[in-house]
């Protein structure tokens, strides 16, 4: 290849970088509620298996597993939207206190460490402190998601059609093969994924329970289901699911032990189960690189916001996937891998360049 055809290959990934970004920020409102609606679509499909484990006699892709998929994921949907909208009923109506406690301790600590040389209007702005803004935004967003049933109602009846346009669109048989190859590898991946994600985090969220209620903070359940949804979001999130019902234990509370119990309690659960039960859990099956992993975080945070933050792991499985089945884009999921090898290309591990 000559230097004006390199030159042209390289103008020609860069417009195709940018133009792929203009289409992800543009779309964002009908891209997010799509992406979520394939992961929604993809833990129906690994209940829809685990139920068949259940039930032996049942087919996999009988009906009855699916529906008890879909069952299971209405039931958890309601529940978690009943147990939103009373707890933000309570906040708002417990705001004012907290608010008036958190602007006392911001005049405490301000006297007592001269603070108020350097921060003359903190109090003042504590206490203009208004939480309905908050909440109306995220209302607003999820008035945003209400297409992502839509879409998976549609996949779901979708589905059963898949391998019959794959077979129409790629005749070719090694070609097709290769396809279905990383439809299958992708699918296995995300969904193992995210039943140990899910798994971890419902013990997360339960032993962090545990610790609110011996507390006594306010909401110990909305929290703790709070850090159970944050622990899907990558370090970031076990650092917020720690922080927000600590500050709450410090203002709710008049001495600082409630706040260091649930601080020191639910970060040594986040460290134990992030640190140790999760990667042991894992093992190798992502073979994803921790720093791409944080990359991947800030990236479609950036793009798509807290769903961006969400998606982050999934969409970097799938991407290493499909790079790793075309020869011309494997040192990109090498780039993107752990240790520098793939699983799966042609049925076997690609070993590193080095190797």
């Amino acid at each position: 290849m000559n230097i004006d055809s390199k030159a042209a290959s390289v103008s020609l990934v860069l417009l195709a970088t940018i133009a792929i970004f203009y289409v992800l920020v543009v779309g964002k409102a009908f891209l997010v509620p799509l992406a979520m609606a394939i992961m929604i679509w993809y833990v129906i499909n690994a209940l829809s298996r685990a139920y068949a484990k259940i039930l032996p006699k049942v087919s996999q892709k009988n009906w009855i597993t699916t529906s008890a998929s879909l069952i299971s994921i209405v039931i958890f949907i309601f529940i978690a939207i009943d147990l939103v909208e009373n707890n933000i009923a309570a906040v708002q109506t417990l705001m004012p206190v907290y608010i008036e406690r958190l602007s006392g301790l911001v005049t405490k600590l301000s006297g007592r460490f001269d603070l108020a040389s350097f921060f003359p209007d903190l109090a003042q702005v504590v206490n203009k402190i208004e939480i309905a803004p908050i909440l109306s935004s995220l209302t607003g967003t999820l008035a945003n998601i209400f297409l992502v049933p839509i879409y998976v109602l549609f996949l779901m009846l979708e589905q059963s059609t898949f391998s019959k346009k794959i077979a129409a669109i790629f005749p070719n048989a090694a070609r097709r093969e290769s396809i279905l190859s990383i439809m299958s590898h992708a699918q296995e991946d995300i969904q193992t994924y995210l039943w140990i994600k899910t798994m971890t985090s419902v013990t997360t969220g339960l032993v962090s329970y545990l610790v609110l209620a011996y507390v006594d903070v306010d909401f110990a359940g909305f929290w703790a289901f709070t850090i159970f949804l944050l622990n899907f979001i990558p370090t970031i999130g076990s650092i917020i699911a720690t922080l927000f019902p600590a500050m709450l234990a410090l203002v709710q509370f008049d001495t600082l032990y409630p706040f260091l119990i649930v601080l020191f309690g639910v970060g040594a659960i986040q460290v134990l189960v992030g640190n140790f039960l999760e990667p042991k859990l894992m093992g190798n099956s992502l073979n994803l690189s921790p720093f791409v992993v944080m990359m991947s975080l800030t990236l479609w945070g950036s793009i798509w916001g807290v769903a961006g933050m969400f998606l982050s792991v999934p969409i970097t499985v799938m991407m290493l996937i499909v790079f790793a089945h075309f020869e011309k884009t494997q040192y990109l999921a090498i780039m993107l891998s752990g240790d520098g090898s793939l699983k799966f290309v042609d049925g076997q591990a690609l070993p590193s360049k080095s190797d």
